[in-house]
């Protein structure tokens, strides 16, 4: 059982979707592996138990950042927690392995929230203010044979982030996919999602799929 301190969003679905994925790479002591909005540290302790040598964990959130270093502590991993914006901290570095479970949820409006739990589900009217910046930087931090990982709902638009990562040159895939109901946040904007045509009157599951590039 992961620790989680008030305000960090803890595992769902698509987090333990993910970290199936992540578990079935090929991870070694040499392996670099990079967690991108690592919340309570969930993906990066996969990464280290699969025998990932080298983990580093971002998140903007000093509680998040505070969850995963004593998570992994308490579980005596080795994991590197930096605070910054998505991937700026480690521009010009290389990682074997890139993985993310973003905000992906689509708001009411494109302004991100700041401070509070929304942070961690809010990205804008199209779900994608984090997945498209995601998407333009983080191939360019792969090596070579490099793998990105990355978590999001049907909702917010597959076939763009397939497009977005085939365009920097990846091999892109489908992983993973599972239909699971709505929680609270998507309950709650169900009226918001049938008026845009997100989802089908009466529709109360979202589909949410991991998505595989390789460099």
């Amino acid at each position: 059982m992961l620790l989680r301190l008030p305000g960090v969003y803890p595992p769902q679905e698509d987090t333990w979707l993910l970290a199936e994925t992540l578990a079935a790479e090929s991870l070694g002591p040499r392996s670099r592996v990079l967690d991108i909005c690592a919340g309570t540290g969930a993906l990066s302790l996969c990464a280290a138990a699969a025998g990932a040598g080298h983990v580093t964990a971002i998140d903007i959130s000093r509680r998040a950042l505070a969850t995963t270093w004593i998570n992994a502590r308490l579980r005596r991993r080795p994991v590197h927690v930096v605070r910054g914006n998505l991937t700026t901290p480690v521009r010009g570095r290389r990682f074997d392995v890139i993985v993310s479970n973003p905000p992906y949820v689509p708001a009411r409006e494109d302004v991100l929230p700041t401070r509070g739990i929304e942070r961690a589900w809010d990205a804008g009217v199209d779900g994608r203010m984090l997945l498209d910046r995601i998407c333009a930087t983080a191939p360019a931090l792969l090596a070579p044979s490099g793998v990105l990982l990355i978590a999001q709902s049907v909702l917010s638009g597959v076939e763009k982030t397939q497009s977005m990562l085939e365009e920097q040159g990846l091999s892109v895939e489908i992983a993973a996919r599972a239909e699971i109901p709505f929680g609270r946040v998507l309950s709650a904007r169900v009226a918001l999602f049938e008026a845009r045509g997100l989802i089908k009157r009466g529709q109360r599951t979202e589909e949410i799929v991991v998505i595989r590039a390789v460099s």
